[in-house]
């Protein structure tokens, strides 16, 4: 009897080994071996209300920021003052005949409808925002349903296991879905450009649509058809054409050579082929019709300044999500040798090239960067089921330090611009921003605070002892993330509206000129005509030798032209006006002489 119970402990435990170890088995399918037991869902609740603290601070209370943020503002506000009049104007949309930096039309019409569409009392800039919040929160609907498509794909199933036991597809898809939406938050890149009113965000929102699209097309048919098109045109009218041609050419290409799944829903696929690229060459019209084709494509120079900046942007603008991903592509690094078996490879992989090389060849390359981290976030997910308990405790400490310290240092200088104690960073601040005076805000510190518990009860959560779960180790990357945001968006608040709006700029100036009709405007940028037409709620008219107003403000900048706009002897310099947090930026005060001041 010994002997029989020997044998049958030792085939047990070689059954166990063969079936459950990640790392014996030599021809695997597929990396990732995942037990029912790992997939456990994630609290709705709790996902939901991590998603409401990351989208809605730094949306609320706050002034219009520099450059980009007031500017494209400044852009709506004009078009609503207009109303429907003209439709010249909404295809040509205008400051003092100054055209947007970026050639883009529904970012701006989007927020020109909601400034119309609000009662008196809700401000203007707050009503331009509230389709970038839902742009914002589609996004990440967008790309969690991305994920969970892909992770559905019969390539990206883990390992089935001889005797059962193995994640489920749909509770594997879902749990996977989580990790990639947390790994989305968790980016740092995201936190300020997904909270401004330009283009960049709505460009990012159509870019996920464009890859929920791509990512279901196999398996659901006609809606994500309609949200790939709706994603092509979006970002079409953008200002991102050239993009959507390359995404959706490219894209249809990956649908037309992945390999059909048994319960593909299209058996005519060449139909659906057909339309993903009837859908393409609609946006490319729309372009030419609107004429908003605009190449602007500026190589990198060959200095080593220049590509060490670089650099350093991919390094910290997609961190965390940039370590995860290599580590995919190094765990399935034999299955990218098979992309059409493996869309859920081949699919992010494609993203992430196209908007790495939009990065590489345009100016903007930080917000052409933006639209590569939902496959970005993808990909870290997919390093999830791959993770070895050592490197996945390494991230969980790491953020843990990171984030704590970052909460800390936010904390300390808060309490010190309240009570100047300790005093050195009250002294800082002082520095930096002169002339800024600190506020309390109850309704803040509440929200602040809150948090904050909230973040000491998820450390708390994390290190505890329970079931493991997949994606919990981009648990505490997406909740520090979080965290930080909503701290400098509540305790800092005022001092980044300082530091980062023109009202300061507008009010000195306003403290020169007092109550005036009008200002005459030379060498200003477009952010600064925005601003002063937002701020201080005074018609701005260009310089000309015919003196119309009382005023001229002048960019220090552009001073030696000034005589060629103006005849300098009829004007006289009152003040030179500086704007507090930036030295750089001066405006010069003229009055016009024989002009009494009001």
């Amino acid at each position: 009897m010994l002997p029989f119970c020997i044998e049958r402990h030792a085939l047990q435990t070689a059954l166990h080994v063969h079936c459950f170890s990640p790392r014996l088995p030599v021809n695997q399918p597929t990396p990732a071996i995942v037990a029912q037991g790992s997939v456990r869902r994630l609290p709705r609740m709790a996902l939901l209300l991590l998603c409401l603290a990351y989208i809605l601070p730094g949306y609320i209370g706050r002034e219009p920021w520099k450059n980009a943020d007031i500017m494209a503002f400044g852009y709506m506000a004009e078009l609503a003052r207009g109303g429907f009049n003209s439709l010249t104007a909404w295809l040509n949309p205008q400051i003092m005949g100054q055209p947007p930096e970026v050639d883009a039309l529904l970012p701006y019409w989007l927020g020109a409808w909601a400034i119309q569409a609000a009662p008196d009392w809700i401000a203007p800039d707050f009503a331009a925002r509230i389709p970038f919040v839902l742009m914002l929160a589609l996004t990440l609907v967008a790309t969690w349903y991305g994920v969970y498509n892909l992770a559905r794909s019969p390539g990206a199933q883990p390992v089935a296991f001889a005797f059962g036991g193995e994640a489920l597809p749909a509770d594997y898809a879902r749990a996977m879905a989580d990790g990639g939406l947390l790994a989305l938050i968790a980016t740092l890149g995201l936190a300020q450009f997904s909270h401004e009113t330009t283009p960049a965000l709505a460009q990012l929102c159509f870019v996920s649509f464009i890859y929920y699209g791509l990512a279901a097309m196999p398996s659901r048919g006609a809606l994500p058809f309609l949200t790939f098109a709706t994603g092509l045109m979006g970002l079409t009218l953008s200002g991102g054409p050239s993009m959507a041609l390359i995404l959706g050419t490219g894209g249809t290409l990956l649908f037309w050579l992945d390999t059909p799944r048994p319960d593909d829903p299209a058996p005519h696929r060449g139909w659906w082929t057909a339309g993903l690229l009837m859908a393409t060459l609609a946006a490319a019209g729309l372009a030419w019709l609107l004429d908003i084709w605009q190449w602007r494509i500026a190589p990198p120079q060959a200095s080593w300044r220049e590509w060490r900046s670089i650099g350093r942007l991919f390094l910290w603008f997609t961190w965390p999500a940039w370590p995860l991903a290599i580590w995919t592509l190094w765990r399935w690094r034999r299955q990218l040798g098979q992309l059409r078996k493996h869309r859920h490879l081949a699919l992010p992989l494609w993203f992430v090239l196209v908007a790495t090389g939009t990065t590489l060849l345009t100016r903007a390359s930080d917000r052409s960067l933006l639209l590569a981290l939902p496959a970005l976030a993808t990909l870290a997910a997919f390093a999830l089921p791959t993770l070895e308990r050592s490197v996945s405790a390494l991230i969980d400490w790491f953020t843990l330090l990171f984030f704590t310290s970052c909460a800390i240092i936010i904390w300390v200088i808060w309490v010190s611009m309240q009570t100047g104690v300790p005093r050195q960073p009250a002294a800082n601040v002082a520095k930096l921003a002169p002339g800024f005076e600190p506020s309390f805000s109850a309704i803040a510190f509440v929200v602040a605070l809150a948090a904050t518990m909230a973040w000491v009860w998820l450390v708390k959560w994390r290190v505890g002892r329970h079931r493991a779960a997949i994606w919990k180790s981009l648990v505490l990357p997406a909740g520090g993330a979080t965290l930080c945001w909503l701290l400098l968006t509540t305790l800092w608040l005022p001092l980044l509206d300082y530091a980062r709006s023109y009202a300061p700029l507008v009010q000195r100036v306003a403290t020169v000129t007092g109550p005036t009709d009008c200002l005459q405007v030379h060498g200003l940028n477009r952010a600064q005509i925005a601003a002063f037409k937002f701020h201080g709620k005074t018609a701005l008219r260009p310089a000309e030798r015919q003196a119309r107003c009382a005023w001229l403000i002048v960019d220090a900048n552009d001073r030696t032209t000034l005589p060629q706009a103006v005849d300098i002897e009829k004007w006289d310099l009152k003040a030179t006006v500086r704007r507090p947090t930036d030295r750089n930026e001066t405006i010069l005060v003229y009055r016009r002489i024989g002009q009494n001041r009001p």
